[in-house]
């Protein structure tokens, strides 16, 4: 093992804590999994949780080869990145907001509403979903912030920093992968369920309030 085992375990019930607790990434992942309805619906969840944990390497990477600090103290750089997180989260809730106000056929009836479910929109490709998923964990500045201040923590000094960034960064991907692809199949399956559409649009409103709200304090800070 690159960390020694105490610093490992430790590691372990810090990045377990915060893979559960519920965020941007956990509400994005959801969200595409409702997009993609009964046919792409799980697919859609887990490719944008490859893309969130795709950029868990990158945040490790620069933690370790000490850009995320220099990211940091440069006043302008780490602006321009907040902006930019700001503005991708906005963008990502107007898109939920769009989908909560979309309308089905107007002659369609509860029950073909339930069991054809009609799509709120039109189903995108994987490139889209592992896009959204990347670009959400990248230019998110807190997790730069948070790699910076919590993997130093765990490495060994005596050993190779940047392996042992990278080794922590799997055991991130692991299990945020398992958490998020789990959270897809429980959206693909509370739709098979037959989940009324109102409630599905409540869920896509609350969603792209909450994106909009994030994006709106990020770039407020």
């Amino acid at each position: 093992m690159l960390v020694p085992t105490e610093l490992f375990w430790a590691y372990l019930v810090a990045i377990s804590l915060l893979t559960v607790t519920p965020g941007v990434d956990t509400l994005l992942v959801m969200r595409n999994a409702g997009r993609g309805g009964l046919k792409h619906g799980l697919r859609d969840g887990c490719v944008t949780s490859v893309g969130i944990c795709c950029g868990l390497f990158i945040h490790a990477t620069l933690s370790a080869l000490g850009i995320s600090v220099l990211l940091v103290e440069t006043a302008w750089a780490f602006t321009a990145v907040k902006w930019a997180g700001a503005c991708y989260l906005i963008w990502l809730g107007l898109s939920s907001l769009r989908q909560a106000m979309a309308r089905g056929p107007a002659n369609a009836d509860e029950s073909s509403i339930s069991s054809a479910e009609p799509p709120l929109m039109k189903p995108v490709s994987i490139w889209v979903a592992f896009r959204e998923g990347l670009l959400s964990n990248v230019l998110n500045p807190k997790t730069a912030l948070f790699y910076m201040a919590l993997l130093p923590q765990f490495i060994d000094p005596a050993g190779n920093a940047f392996q042992q960034s990278l080794f922590l960064a799997a055991v991130h991907f692991v299990l945020a992968m398992a958490w998020q692809c789990g959270l897809a199949l429980v959206v693909v399956k509370s739709r098979r369920l037959g989940v009324g559409q109102g409630v599905k649009r409540m869920l896509n409103a609350l969603t792209g309030g909450f994106f909009v709200a994030i994006g709106a304090k990020l770039a407020t800070q």
